[in-house]
């Protein structure tokens, strides 16, 4: 991935050469580029601002250093972050979003803003995301910028040591992260829960399960709530999908599909791979469906007779919400998939990664039997389950 940044504070982002950022630009997993926003000025203090039209406090970026630096870097059909407290809220599902870009190039604000005719230009040449930290103001954008590139180039396949540490993180199952514990067992009066030494792995995580929801129940309850809007076991309404869900559904795509290439180390993988048009076809080609919570789509998948074996009914694309896995939405999708299948219907099958585990486990729980594994990075599995005879 290739990372562009637009300052005129540039020793401000000197930060990005450092820890594990800094041994991923060393192995080349990453390339770097800072670039002074000053160099593209050609007055002699080297302006970059003015003050604002119909009057106010602060200064606001010009727009002709910007709009050359958008030149220089050819930003054309790349993704342009600005970092804004006006933008949408960087969360997990943006991060992982963003992590399936080739490069970024940002953008770092100062004083009251840039001219919105600048973000206007970028939008109509690149992909434009404003992004916010949060609910409060920042003397500039170098700080955000640096916090998004943390956020999305953690989830890079090969940028961890270890991929493990990406799946029990905060905001990854719509929960915060239990408390973590190492050694010594016993320290200034404060003990190492007994559950956690007990070597049953079952009530360990169990008690981390009871953690996380406290957790987010005293601190952040908003999560819970969202997550109690979508529903549980029987709230899940699945409906066919229309042309109107394509955008979404991409975005939805995208999201679950990081994880598959992270767990697999394979980028190769199709559905990271899609634009607007190949999920357009998809609607029209696949019967497919999806799932909405409080006017979000959170879920989709599809199935369609194999050309060459009418009596196989292929299921794929299943998806949910990254923020609401493990609460039953992906049971659902699968069975509904099955259900569905027309009349003449002998056996289901599915692809899945062949080092995507948690797949795995969830398929052969419903009954799918793995039969092939094909040639690739991440194979895929092929599995089949023969349909009941009501």
């Amino acid at each position: 991935m290739r990372l562009d940044y637009v300052s005129i504070f540039p020793d401000y982002l000197a930060p990005l050469r450092l820890s594990l950022p800094g041994k991923a630009v060393a192995s080349g997993l990453l390339e770097l580029h800072v670039h002074d926003l000053r160099d593209f000025t050609h007055d002699r203090h080297r302006t970059v601002d003015d003050t604002p039209y119909g009057g106010g406090a602060g200064m606001v970026m010009k727009p002709e250093p910007l709009g050359e630096a958008l030149d220089t870097l050819e930003v054309d059909g790349v993704t342009v972050v600005v970092p804004t407290p006006s933008g949408r809220p960087l969360t997990q599902a943006l991060a992982a979003d963003l992590a399936t870009r080739e490069r970024l190039v940002f953008l770092c604000g100062r004083y009251e803003g840039i001219d919105q005719r600048v973000l206007d230009h970028a939008a109509e040449r690149a992909e434009l995301v404003e992004v916010s930290l949060g609910d409060y103001v920042l003397n500039g954008g170098e700080v955000a910028a640096l916090a998004v590139t943390e956020a999305v180039v953690r989830l890079l396949p090969g940028f961890m040591g270890n991929a493990a540490s990406l799946v029990e993180e905060s905001h990854t199952d719509g929960l915060l992260e239990y408390p973590v514990y190492t050694k010594p067992a016993a320290w200034r009066g404060h003990e190492v829960p007994p559950v956690l030494m007990g070597g049953n792995h079952g009530a360990i995580a169990a008690w981390r399960e009871e953690q996380a929801r406290e957790r987010t129940a005293a601190r952040r309850p908003d999560l819970l709530h969202a997550s109690a809007l979508a529903g549980g076991d029987d709230g899940w309404e699945v409906v066919p999908a229309s042309p109107a869900d394509a955008p979404e559904l991409l975005t939805l795509q995208l999201a679950c599909w990081v994880t598959e290439a992270l767990v697999n180390e394979d980028l190769s993988i199709p559905p990271l791979h899609e634009d607007l048009d190949d999920v357009l076809a998809g609607i029209e080609e696949w019967d497919t469906y999806v799932v909405r919570a409080a006017g979000r789509l959170v879920g989709s998948v599809r199935g369609r007779r194999v050309p060459d074996e009418p009596a196989t009914w292929e299921i794929g694309r299943l998806m949910a919400a990254p923020d609401l896995r493990g609460r039953g939405l992906g049971r659902v999708l699968l069975e509904h998939a099955q259900r569905v299948a027309p009349a003449g219907t002998e056996r289901f099958t599915l692809v899945t990664g062949k080092y995507s585990e948690a797949n795995l486990r969830r398929y052969k729980r419903a009954g799918f039997r793995v039969v092939e594994t094909y040639d690739g990075p991440s194979g895929p599995v092929l599995l089949s389950k023969p349909r009941r005879r009501r």
